[in-house]
């Protein structure tokens, strides 16, 4: 009973989630994507672990733009569901290069957590406090 009072403020937990998982990402790909090719290329190397043998500078450069312009999306909830889409990509990249790697669950695990709620919030939408919101 005092539980279901909550659901009135779905668009406050949509907007609490977005705000923190936005930053983060902004946060965790700004050093990535202002690293130049030296960086772009190691982060590049991860789409080796789904098979993709050639271009690491740039398929690491569009990682790190996915993240922070992605994370940027997300924050603001501006085209919110592309965003959304583009990240969890990122996230199974990350995830199939730490299976590769033998990191093991615990290592892969924040990027499939990471994934599966870009994934949730593609499908749920950014709620009403939103750029994107009409």
């Amino acid at each position: 009973m005092i539980w279901s009072g909550l659901s009135s403020f779905a668009d406050t937990g949509l907007l609490a989630i977005r705000l923190v998982f936005g930053c983060m990402f902004v946060y965790y790909g700004w050093p990535k994507l202002f690293g130049g090719p030296v960086s772009w290329e190691g982060v590049g190397q991860a789409i080796g672990a789904v098979g993709i043998r050639f271009g690491f500078v740039f398929w690491g450069f569009v990682a790190a733009a996915t993240m922070v312009l992605g994370g940027i999306c997300v924050l603001t909830g501006f085209m919110f569901r592309p965003a959304c889409l583009f990240l969890f990509f990122v996230m199974v990249v990350a995830t199939a290069m730490h299976f590769r790697q033998g990191d093991g669950l615990k290592i892969a695990s924040h990027a499939i957590e990471d994934g599966i709620v870009f994934l949730g919030l593609m499908f749920i939408g950014p709620g009403r406090y939103a750029l994107g919101y009409f």
